[in-house]
């Protein structure tokens, strides 16, 4: 294991942690012998993930009493480390990042039923926060988790499972890295598949018209839209029939689509909207009226996964599904009174509703409402504005994503807060791996 002094900032520079000492650990001896020599100078630990959660969740910073934080790189705890004999699942290292976990599916010619559109996460940072892609009849990835193991704060290790420490395992399949380090993750798979993917522009009114429709009718289903138009682009992916073989974008197209015209120009027209705020609104219906339709086939988290090279923070709430077409037409009427306008889509995807006790789908079907700003443009009020209309119907802030909320307002949101805490309490009682956000979203 290698140590040294490092600072720490995540994906969109909104946190930023100070230098401190960093353990990279490569095996599970020196995952424990990080936490326990941690504990043992009165330090705190905190694993770091790949940094893509843009709240502070994440970040190395001191709570309590605890002086410094020992940050654990994972980027060397990685790869598969066994398939079932029935090959229904496999188990992970907790510090893999998805893009990998796809890659190596993908030879064994296996895959995960559903995902986010990014794949740069940590397996063990993704289902820690509740990352989730779209599907109305499918939960987040915490939902595709089977078992876990914990290495806790007394340097022990614990497994979970349904059957084995359930409550545990309840608690800990979105555990805010609040319980103990991840160190692997068994995963549910499915035999590898394709997606045919369908993109097409279309009016707002109309997608909120059709909304119930389209989700229940899609295997996935979301749509963006730009708040100064009423432009949207619509998404169905729908899994193709085994023996239909996949006709990817060609080569050409895809490069310029994707990495010129939704990723280049697109940034140029952020940086625009920046420098010259008072055609942002022009450029926000520009590049709405330039969205274009495609119909493409491809494996499955080729679909799934879009590359992102603009920089943006983000706020998302999950809501319940059916105040979907109000909480629009209220941030429509919202967007039009802001002192500084978004350069961003609004994206709204679904899932299914679970049992997970801090999953923000618990007990209800979802729609996720995330909105965005470029960095470096003023979000403030947009992201106020929003929080203040979705907590007006009961929405959930996704832990790994901008919000204001503290532990009494979420303790009213979710049924288990409690018993999340009570689990917490017996297996970290001295806050090992507690952060300031954690402070404010479960209490101290």
């Amino acid at each position: 294991m290698t140590i040294t002094r490092t600072t720490w900032s995540n994906w969109a520079s909104t946190v930023v942690a100070p230098e401190s000492r960093t353990a990279r650990p490569r095996d599970r001896t020196d995952l424990v012998t990080a936490v326990t020599e941690a504990r043992a100078a009165g330090h705190g630990v905190r694993p770091l993930g790949s940094g893509h959660s843009f709240s502070e969740i994440a970040a190395p910073l001191p709570s309590g009493e605890r002086g410094e934080v020992v940050a654990l790189d994972l980027s060397g705890w990685t790869g598969i480390t066994d398939v079932a004999p029935d090959r229904r699942t496999v188990t992970v290292r907790g510090g893999t990042p998805l893009h990998l976990l796809n890659e190596s599916l993908d030879r064994l010619g296996l895959a995960l039923p559903n995902l986010g559109d990014i794949d740069r996460q940590t397996v063990a940072g993704a289902i820690s926060t509740g990352t989730h892609g779209t599907g109305a009849n499918l939960g987040g990835l915490a939902t595709q988790v089977t078992a876990l193991e914990l290495v806790l704060a007394d340097g022990s290790t614990l497994r979970c499972s349904p059957t084995e420490n359930p409550e545990v395992f309840d608690a800990a399949r979105v555990g805010l890295g609040a319980l103990g380090l991840i160190s692997t993750v068994t995963l549910r798979c499915v035999p590898a598949f394709a997606l045919a993917a369908e993109e097409r522009p279309q009016q707002l009114d109309e997608v909120l018209a059709e909304f119930e429709r389209y989700a229940a009718e899609n295997d996935h289903f979301e749509f963006y839209w730009f708040p100064h138009s009423t432009h949207t682009l619509v998404k169905r992916n729908n899994r193709l029939p085994e023996r239909e073989r996949p006709r990817p974008l060609h080569p050409v197209r895809s490069w310029l689509e994707y990495r010129v015209l939704e990723n280049g120009l697109f940034g140029l027209a952020c940086e625009i909207g920046r420098r010259r705020p008072a055609l942002v609104k022009r450029l926000n219906r520009i590049c709405g009226a330039t969205w274009s339709g495609r119909s493409y086939g491809d494996t499955s988290h080729r679909v799934f996964v879009t590359s992102r090279t603009v920089r943006f923070v983000e706020s998302e709430y999950a809501i319940p599904r059916e105040r979907l077409p109000e909480v629009i037409e209220r941030l429509r009427s919202a967007v039009a009174r802001l002192r500084h306008p978004v350069m961003f889509p609004v994206e709204v995807r679904v899932a299914e509703a679970d049992d997970i006790w801090l999953s923000t789908a618990h007990g209800r079907d979802t729609a996720y409402v995330a909105i965005h700003q470029y960095k470096g443009m003023p979000y403030r009020e947009w992201f106020d504005t929003f929080e203040g209309i979705v907590r007006e119907v009961g929405g959930r802030p996704h832990w790994g994503k901008m919000h204001g909320l503290g532990a009494e307002e979420l303790r009213g949101s979710y049924p288990r807060f409690d018993d999340f805490l009570r689990v917490r309490d017996r297996l970290d009682p001295d806050r090992l791996f507690g952060n300031p956000y954690l402070t404010r979203v479960l209490g101290s």
